[in-house]
């Protein structure tokens, strides 16, 4: 958990319906005792995690390429109040670039246009 936390990237692998696995690299956080990423409401695994919450969640670089080993988990997608406190703890963890990203994104998609997620590791 501590290692997925405070890495700068985690992979996180979605499944289709087909059960293909769809894996992307994203910030991500800890948030609690889970550790939760933040996306854009629209994007593919958003649709997916809705579907089925059986995640892979591993520490990677931002290619994606894993460090470390991948542990199964469960994915939820929080409401307003919960994606907006995902927000503020990107902010912390990444800085400046952290803050500007998630302002460039308000003002793009407006405030409703991303989410974030939250994951329980098994």
């Amino acid at each position: 958990m501590d290692s997925l936390g405070s890495a700068q990237y985690a992979l996180v692998t979605t499944y289709r319906r087909d059960g293909r696995a769809v894996p992307t690299p994203l910030w991500v956080v800890r948030d609690g005792d889970a550790i939760a990423v933040w996306t854009p409401t629209t994007a593919g695994k958003v649709k997916r995690i809705r579907r089925r919450g059986a995640v892979l969640v591993g520490p990677c670089d931002f290619r994606g390429n894993l460090r470390g080993d991948e542990v199964p988990g469960t994915a939820v997608i929080l409401d307003a109040e919960g994606s907006a406190r995902i927000r503020g703890l990107i902010g912390r963890k990444y800085g400046l670039m952290g803050r500007l990203t998630t302002w460039g994104s308000r003002i793009r998609r407006g405030a409703t246009g991303t989410v974030g997620i939250r994951i329980t590791l098994d």
